[in-house]
């Protein structure tokens, strides 16, 4: 069974038979399709944002903002074989807690915790990684000026661009309006001390798709 990458159905038993058991990311993938419960869109947007999150950011308690399912953090500390994550959402999704019984009983040493609220109130420690997958418009640099207030590590997927409302540094002549606004923000963190990273995810999952990370130096 070939999966849509970027589909948004929910993945099901049904599906499980289409990943590689034995591969970390397979048997990832089957555990979630126990949960009956998750976008096919999420599960492959959320590890391949963790793969490139692993490169540059090692250590520390997982911070996810606009977290929903807290699948990038889960997917995160699964390649690292443990570790602690609190996922922050507005409003967290009622299979959240289906999704991190079955993922919990796999990986027992992975601890992950939900809080509902506005992501702007969230505690960041120092040492911490801050993920911000699709936070939308100017929630991106809500979380990007909560890591940098923290001097905490920081990755996010921007999506939904507020033209008019967003810094575009004045670049928007030369380039396409939402990759000023991004560039923007990545100088805005190379300006706070901080060494940046910018690559992508395949744009067959989602077109909002450039991923910035950050490290504090």
């Amino acid at each position: 069974m070939d999966i849509d990458r970027g589909g948004r159905f929910a993945l099901g038993r049904r599906h499980a038979d289409a990943f590689d058991a034995g591969t970390l990311f397979g048997d990832f993938a089957r555990t979630v399709c126990e949960a009956e419960c998750l976008a096919a869109k999420e599960l492959f947007e959320a590890w391949e944002v963790a793969k490139r999150v692993r490169r540059h950011l090692r250590g520390g308690v997982v911070v996810d903002l606009a977290a929903g399912h807290g699948v990038a953090a889960w997917a995160l500390l699964v390649m690292e074989g443990g570790g602690e994550a609190v996922c922050v959402d507005r409003r967290v999704p009622e299979s959240a807690g289906r999704l991190a019984a079955v993922l919990g009983a796999r990986w027992p040493g992975v601890r992950v915790r939900f809080e509902e609220g506005d992501l702007r109130g969230a505690e960041v420690p120092e040492g911490a990684r801050v993920l911000g997958v699709h936070a939308c418009g100017g929630l991106t640099d809500a979380v990007i000026g909560l890591a940098v207030a923290a001097r905490a590590g920081v990755a996010v997927l921007p999506c939904c661009h507020a033209h008019g409302k967003q810094d575009d540094g004045g670049l928007a002549g030369w380039m396409d309006r939402d990759v000023a606004i991004d560039a923007t923000r990545a100088r805005r963190l190379a300006a706070a001390g901080y060494r940046v990273w910018t690559t992508t995810i395949d744009a067959a999952i989602t077109p909002e798709h450039r991923l910035l990370v950050g490290r504090p130096d």
